[in-house]
């Protein structure tokens, strides 16, 4: 496929391009803070910049009517009303995680959120210095899948590309599921599996959980 890159220079930006080169696909289209080189019209636009660069990307994607995967953190209200509008016209994939680790973490939340409605719960999550966000969009989800609020302590330490762990207690016992990123490749594979998918849509507003669901 022929795909391109928002936030080309960055950490995702470089595990993205060396994964699909990998799989024998062409990036026609860079773009980041400095640079914008367009070599064709790309089929998918991965965004994994910042949420200021929206307004851009959605440019981008409506000029050539291609698919859209965004994995953009720290989104407004306003711009994920955004997003979701896109994916009447042209298919759309968001998502704040896009490992299959924790796809199957909130699998997990589900089942146990019911059975332990009475225990106590918190997340805890770790990122690299660098990350903008605080708490991540990954802590929001699982709190999101619990259904009731969460405390959430959020440490920003080194180049941790993301760890998180959610406790349930009660007086007697703690049950603990976590969940370590060991490398971006994870972010990038999950990434891979959503552009095969979108290209194959003629439209919508999807998350990761829906291209895992009919892969």
């Amino acid at each position: 496929m022929k795909y391109g890159i928002v936030g080309f220079s960055g950490r995702m930006g470089h595990e993205i391009d060396d994964l699909f080169l990998e799989k024998g696909h062409q990036c026609v289209l860079q773009i980041d803070d400095k640079t914008e080189k367009i070599e064709s019209a790309p089929e998918v636009i991965l965004d994994f910049s910042l949420p200021s660069g929206l307004e851009k990307t959605i440019m981008q994607v409506r000029k050539y009517s291609c698919a859209l995967i965004t994995g953009v953190t720290g989104y407004t209200a306003e711009q994920m009303e955004a997003i979701r509008t896109l994916g009447q016209e042209v298919p759309v994939v968001q998502s704040f995680n896009f490992s299959l680790g924790i796809q199957l973490m909130l699998k997990m939340v589900n089942l146990l959120k019911e059975p332990l409605k009475d225990w106590d719960v918190e997340i805890a999550e770790t990122h690299h210095r660098f990350k903008k966000d605080k708490p991540s969009g990954t802590a929001k989800m699982l709190a999101a899948a619990v259904g009731r609020e969460v405390p959430i302590s959020s440490f920003r330490l080194g180049n941790v590309p993301g760890d998180h762990s959610i406790a349930f207690g009660s007086l007697g016992e703690i049950i603990t599921i976590s969940h370590r990123t060991l490398s971006r490749r994870a972010f990038a594979e999950g990434a891979l599996l959503s552009a095969e998918f979108a290209i194959r849509q003629k439209s919508g507003y999807f998350t990761f959980t829906d291209v895992l669901s009919q892969k």
